[in-house]
């Protein structure tokens, strides 16, 4: 990995360059919401090609940086108090916390409200308590989402294993074996946004490149793929930071 950068008019955008293992010689780039631009290049490609690239679609990637940078303005930092918005599945949530020491701790939907039940009012232990939460729902639902889209793939032979793990960039990824990891994050969104993420990644167990029959595949199943995609990109710092 190398970081570079190209200039776009006075506006300096700097990226890094990963190798794509692919026998491909296309280059993908990728804005990410913490406003990293990631650009996967082939072995092959020099660093003028991929300068070249990045500067073809610099005003792109300009847009999709000021968009993020917009987002991160509005984006306040979470201190676990009763009164504050919290996302699951697509909806918007206020936060109670009730404090007891001889409670017994929870979380809990209730009427419109995330209930959280807890021995101390402590911001850390509120927090500890709410991704717990949200890891253990989001294994839930990626499962039983997983299980309707294997219904639509039938070139998934057998149940793909599932990880849970938080990411800074990503909303899944499917490893050569077939495990597919999932951000805990993504239960925030929409069942549109899951089904989408997991879409990707079952593509990915047929065509582990973003070739022309990987996005054939991803077009069969999901017409409106790209709509749903732009909608989890407009929200990702919400999902992420909330």
């Amino acid at each position: 990995m190398t970081k570079q950068f190209v200039l776009y008019g006075v506006e300096r955008l700097e990226y890094t360059r990963v190798t794509r293992k692919a026998d491909t010689t296309r280059v993908m780039i990728q804005v990410n919401p913490d406003c990293t631009v990631i650009v996967n290049a082939p072995e092959s490609a020099s660093d003028q090609d991929v300068e070249l690239a990045v500067g073809k679609r610099a005003s792109w990637i300009s847009k999709q940086l000021h968009k993020f940078k917009q987002q991160n303005t509005f984006v306040l930092p979470r201190t676990y108090v009763s009164g504050e918005s919290y996302f699951y599945l697509g909806r918007r949530y206020i936060l109670k916390v009730n404090t007891d020491k001889g409670t017994i701790q929870s979380v809990k939907l209730l009427r419109g409200k995330i209930e959280v039940n807890a021995k101390t009012n402590s911001p850390e232990k509120i927090k500890t308590l709410l991704q717990d939460w949200y890891k253990e729902k989001a294994r839930e639902i990626f499962n039983t989402r997983l299980e309707v889209l294997l219904q639509k793939t039938p070139w998934v032979s057998e149940k793909p294993h599932i990880r849970i793990m938080r990411m800074a960039t990503q909303w899944g990824s499917c490893s050569p074996h077939g495990q597919l990891t999932l951000n805990p994050h993504l239960v925030k969104a929409s069942r549109d946004c899951i089904d989408y993420v997991l879409l990707h990644e079952l593509c990915h167990l047929a065509e582990h490149n973003h070739s022309d029959r990987f996005y054939r595949l991803m077009n069969q199943t999901m017409p409106k793929w790209q709509e749903i995609k732009t909608l989890l990109d407009n929200n990702a710092n919400r999902y992420i930071n909330s």
